[in-house]
């Protein structure tokens, strides 16, 4: 080629001479021209099996996913084929907000599903997988997950939207996005505050059935939790059981065991109740004649118990069963009310000397009044004569000596040391009582609080774990 291209050119000035200036200026350009005919030379000889200009990624992301290139994303991966598995994993970014009033709980996870789509594949990149921008999700076939048990959920766009798309060239496609969710979570109330709650998080595919469409947990840790993530109240237990729901749609599921820790409501609710209890038999110790000392302590206490009861319901809803709580207040304000009547009986039975002393003037006076009745009445008989006159039941005459029988001596008047001694009387048994309440009412609460911790703590909470 180069010895042809100087032959013709040296044909070409046989022809037509040049002069001695053309020639000097053809003898400096002849190294540059030379160069140009020795590169093209070097670029016909090129190998033949060398590849071609590499596509741009505009292009190859044209010739991938684009109009011309036949992918349909309104179409499952093998269509009327095999149905295609979807793998997922969680990571829990956050846990908490577990409200007992609306029976729900929020969490912020980051959901990754990974399925493969052989329209997908790719050879003529060179990179093993894709990052693209998520806007790329709506030209490509994605999975209908939804979540069967949720309430509400926001995705989230700031600095911009949380998800990551990424294609490998084998057509596996991996999607991932951050989620915020309020899920349900129906919770049995009736060891409250120290129950134990599942609530589960069900993944479900909405539309696909499971010919078409198959998700499942990733093998190796399918739900992570983050290092640092602690729940205020509670102790956090993953269980991850196999989906048994009756219905011909796919479905995953993920349950978390909600285990109360009680100090909170040890520190709010039992040991303020406690002592508002014991300072409601600080009465019994307190003299009886104090009147205004021990009602006003009396009515304090309940009312005070009355407002802890009160609060405690606040933060629960109105469910109809009663709860360990329930029962805990009710005999708190039971014990209280009943150190507030301990106080009255004790009190009537010290004022009871003076009834009995009113009921002995009442009785005697009564029997004056009929004794004068009495004297009256023989009086009259005996004046007129008529005395004879008077007969027994049964007809026979009874004189009027036998009729008249003196009337039975009247009980002698009570005396200012006979009232003394009925009020001692009296006011020793209303000490009695105090005394007696004192050993009575700490021991049944003691009692009690056997029972119920013991109920709670140990038999229940044994069979809520023989249940997990």
């Amino acid at each position: 080629m180069y010895v042809c291209h100087t032959h013709t050119h040296t044909h070409t000035h046989t022809h037509h001479p040049p002069d001695i200036s053309q020639m000097v200026s053809f003898v400096f350009p002849l190294p540059s021209l030379s160069h140009v005919r020795l590169s093209s030379c070097k670029e016909e000889t090129k190998p033949p099996g060398r590849a071609g200009p590499q596509l741009s990624p505009s292009d190859f992301l044209d010739k991938l996913m684009g109009r011309t290139s036949g992918y349909d994303a309104r179409i499952r991966p093998n269509f009327k084929g095999p149905a295609v598995n979807v793998t997922c994993n969680i990571f829990i970014n956050s846990f908490g907000s577990i409200t007992e009033t609306t029976m729900d709980y929020r969490l912020n996870v980051f959901l990754r599903q990974k399925w493969n789509d052989p329209r997908l594949a790719y050879s003529e990149y060179p990179d093993d997988s894709l990052d693209l921008d998520p806007s790329m999700l709506d030209s490509i076939w994605k999975p209908d997950l939804f979540f069967a048990n949720e309430k509400g959920a926001n995705f989230h766009e700031v600095t911009t939207d949380n998800k990551l798309l990424r294609i490998f060239q084998d057509g596996s496609v991996l999607y991932s996005i951050r989620l915020t969710l309020t899920l349900s979570c129906p919770m049995d109330l009736k060891n409250f505050p120290m129950d134990t709650q599942t609530c589960t998080m069900q993944l479900e595919s909405f539309g696909y059935t499971m010919n078409d469409l198959i998700f499942e947990w990733l093998s190796d840790n399918p739900v992570q939790v983050a290092d640092d993530l602690t729940l205020p109240q509670f102790q956090l237990h993953l269980e991850i059981p196999m989906c048994n729901w009756e219905c011909k749609f796919t479905c995953i599921e993920v349950k978390f065991h909600l285990e109360r820790q009680m100090g909170y409501y040890l520190i709010q609710m039992y040991i303020p109740s406690l002592l508002i209890v014991i300072l409601s038999w600080v009465s019994f110790w307190i003299n009886m004649d104090a009147a205004p000392a021990r009602v006003g302590l009396g009515i304090t206490t309940v009312l005070t118990m009355t407002t802890q009861s009160s609060g405690s319901r606040a933060s629960l809803p109105k469910v109809s069963y009663v709860k360990a709580i329930d029962i805990w207040m009710a005999v708190c304000l039971l014990f209280v009310f009943a150190a507030l009547l301990e106080y009255a009986a004790v009190n009537f039975v010290s004022r009871q000397h003076k009834e009995f002393i009113r009921l002995k003037k009442r009785q005697r006076q009564q029997r004056i009044e009929e004794e004068l009745v009495r004297e009256s009445r023989g009086f009259y008989f005996r004046g007129y004569g008529l005395g004879h006159c008077l007969q027994n039941k049964d007809g026979a005459a009874v004189e009027g000596a036998a009729v008249f029988t003196p009337p039975p001596p009247l009980p002698p008047p009570i005396t200012l040391y006979d009232g003394e001694v009925l009020h001692k009387r009296f006011v020793d048994r209303a000490k009695r009582i105090d005394t007696i309440s004192r050993a009575i009412f700490p021991l049944s609460f003691l009692i009690f609080n056997i029972f119920y911790w013991f109920t709670y703590k140990v038999l229940r909470h044994e069979d809520l774990h023989a249940n997990l």
